[in-house]
């Protein structure tokens, strides 16, 4: 479900690309450390996101170096790492392991349960150092998994547990910024569950699977992208209000680059692909006519 929470790179400055990939190499190399080589085949940008972020309003120092690289061998590679990398880290792996036995419970995938089984030890060792964080994934993805099996048609419901979920993720500390950083946490989780349905509602139709965007009105499916988009910068509006909120000074160009431009990326993705599928469908339908 997770993945959609990108930079917008025809956007950002050649600096602050450099900025975001030491963080995101960060994060690489900080799985690695804690879980091994197949730590790093769970990294997601949500979670840079988050690193930056956090550093960017706690103001975190980074301990920086270099690496070679073996997906980029020819040069040497800029390493940003700091307490919300650790903290990230470990999200990360929590975030994938659930989403690995998310893939078995509907595909019945064995390898993501085998891989998941492989990263027991892990996620047991997070649970341990992060309880609240923990216990509030596993109770929304409890209730998540419960909204499928009655076909819930509540969307705001549906989408507001990956919200929660989300919102304790964000919450680092029961501090000052708590609330702010639940609220924030909390819209961009629906964002993204949103968007999850929205990428997967044909292939969901395809095979009957359950997602809540079947449940519009007619006139409403009859407009589904326009519809979407609505409920997307709803809830994406919402999260830029509690950025703006938050007195941030480090890292503002990367952060709004995300929430303003990045996160649309993916849509307008699925957007194009959707258009050229439609055209070619019609062109089908018009040689069929020919002849």
């Amino acid at each position: 479900m997770f993945g959609y929470i990108n930079i917008n790179q025809k956007e950002l400055s050649e600096e602050d690309k450099k900025t975001y990939q030491a963080y995101y190499c960060g994060l690489c190399r900080k799985l690695k450390h804690n879980c091994g080589t197949k730590g790093q085949m769970l990294l997601n940008y949500d979670m840079t996101f988050l690193i930056v972020l956090l550093t960017g309003l706690y103001e975190l120092e980074n301990q920086a170096s270099e690496f070679i690289c073996t997906l980029h061998p020819t040069r040497k590679q800029t390493v940003w790492v700091n307490a919300a990398t650790d903290y990230a880290a470990d999200m990360n792996v929590m975030l994938a392991y659930h989403n690995l036995m998310d893939d078995w419970r509907d595909d019945r995938s064995y390898a993501s349960r085998a891989f998941a089984r492989i990263l027991d030890k892990d996620y047991a060792r997070v649970m341990g150092k992060y309880p609240r964080q923990a216990l509030s994934i596993e109770e929304c993805l409890n209730k998540t998994l419960e909204t499928e099996r009655r076909q819930e048609s509540n969307l705001d419901l549906a989408a507001g547990l990956t919200g929660e979920l989300l919102a304790e993720i964000f919450c680092w500390r029961e501090d000052e910024w708590a609330e702010e950083l639940r609220t924030l946490g909390f819209y961009l989780g629906k964002f993204i569950y949103l968007m999850d349905a929205y990428e997967d509602y044909e292939a969901d139709m395809a095979k009957k699977a359950y997602n809540p965007l079947a449940f519009m009105h007619r006139e409403q499916r009859e407009d589904l992208d326009t519809w979407c988009r609505l409920l997307l910068t709803s809830m994406i509006s919402e999260c830029a209000k509690s950025f703006e909120r938050l007195p941030i000074l480090l890292h503002t160009d990367i952060l709004r680059n995300v929430l303003y431009s990045g996160v649309w990326t993916k849509y307008e993705y699925l957007q194009l692909k959707r258009r050229k599928t439609a055209e070619k469908t019609k062109k089908k339908m018009r040689m069929r006519v020919d002849v």
